[in-house]
């Protein structure tokens, strides 16, 4: 329990909250954790295809024959496999009424989540939860350094998830909310950024989208001769390795015994360090290569961990990293990200790697963007 007239996380927020209760958990950036564990899957034999579109899959002799386009190049080629996974988050439906033709289809709620980043509100380094009028619970959380992220609303969704998007009524909601508490209003003046997404709940037939279960629910389809599909529906971040063992044996189920679970203590990759060790980490890189600011060898610490030293290599400079597109971004990091994590755009590197896009202009991304191209090209080349 905290008295907030005394302990800093009182600072920031109106006088008349005196009481609050702490307590504390993990937390993740999402996007890294997508590009990390596909890295992981890689590293251990897995075949990554990423913007690869599956056209069709049919049962073909005890067999999934699954048609797959390269949406860069529209090439299609043929795959055959003895079982196939239906991992498609909120496309999940879609890919089996579309894909594998299956009528009458209805599993999850499409249920929408908007955010918005404004400049830093606070500088505890703890995250705020937030009773609001309606019962429902917002965050607002210390993000990327310099930012406050402010979030999540609840709202069904009906679109095609491709175009989700914040609607002004969310922005509303969102200030008009963190205003209740925080000293300083939140206006929509001070939004430098947002970002929707869409949650697949399973449907449970809950009579509001806050309700509706944020449990996973796996089906198996097929078996005995015919080939077997297997459907993810529904899942959290918080337990995206148990979904993933419990998926496994289904598969077992399926095709045999495979070896014993391992996730539970295997770190992804470059988290292979204590984790109450981060500051340890940071000093160590520094040691390793004394030139780099010390913000930074954060930044890169916390993005890549112990693979940090595989992205920096040899360098004895800022000189030798190349390139500064700016918000130090330097050419060494954005070839790291092309080789090892499947980035082609810029947009791929500023947001769905590193969230250094908060820091860019227009004329810089149009600066990574032309490199970048110039990249993809050569890329393309040497595989032909």
């Amino acid at each position: 329990t905290l008295d907030m007239a005394t302990d800093p996380a009182g600072k920031p927020l109106k006088p008349l909250f005196r009481k609050a209760f702490e307590y504390s958990d993990g937390w993740v950036n999402d996007a890294r954790l997508v590009a990390l564990n596909a890295r992981d899957a890689a590293d251990r034999g897995a075949v990554i295809r990423t913007r690869t579109k599956v056209v069709s899959a049919r049962r073909e002799s005890g067999l999934w024959t699954i048609k797959i386009q390269n949406v860069l190049t529209g090439e299609i080629e043929e795959v055959r496999a003895r079982l196939l996974v239906n991992a498609a988050g909120p496309w999940v439906d879609q890919v089996l009424a579309k894909t594998v033709g299956q009528n009458d289809v209805h599993n999850v709620r499409l249920v929408q989540g908007s955010h918005i980043v404004i400049g830093k509100k606070f500088d505890d380094p703890r995250a705020y939860f937030f009773q609001n009028k309606d019962g429902r619970i917002i965050f607002a959380i210390p993000y990327e350094e310099e930012f406050t992220l402010i979030g999540t609303t609840d709202r069904d969704f009906p679109g095609d998830p491709h175009e989700v998007k914040i609607s002004d009524t969310e922005i509303d909601y969102l200030c008009a909310a963190a205003s209740e508490y925080l000293a300083q209003p939140v206006k929509r003046s001070d939004i430098v950024w947002t970002y929707s997404a869409v949650r697949p709940l399973y449907d449970d037939g809950a009579s509001k989208a806050q309700e509706a279960t944020r449990d996973y629910v796996l089906k198996a389809d097929g078996g005995e001769g015919a080939a077997p599909l297997l459907n993810a529906f529904g899942g959290k971040i918080t337990t995206f390795r148990r979904l993933a063992e419990s998926m496994l044996e289904k598969i077992e189920g399926f095709l045999g015994k495979r070896g014993k679970p391992w996730t539970a203590n295997a770190p992804l990759p470059g988290g292979d360090f204590p984790a109450t060790g981060f500051d340890e980490q940071v000093s160590r890189l520094k040691n390793a290569y004394p030139f780099l600011d010390q913000r930074l060898a954060r930044r890169l610490t916390r993005l890549y961990g112990t693979r940090a030293e595989k992205l920096l290599g040899l360098a004895k400079s800022n000189a030798d990293l190349g390139r500064n597109f700016g918000a130090d971004l330097y050419e060494a990091e954005v070839r790291y990200l092309v080789e090892n994590e499947w980035a082609i755009t810029a947009e791929d590197v500023l947001w769905r790697r590193t969230k250094r896009g908060l820091h860019f202009s227009r004329e810089q991304t149009a600066a990574l963007e032309e490199f970048m191209r110039g990249l993809s090209s050569r890329h393309v080349a040497a595989a032909e």
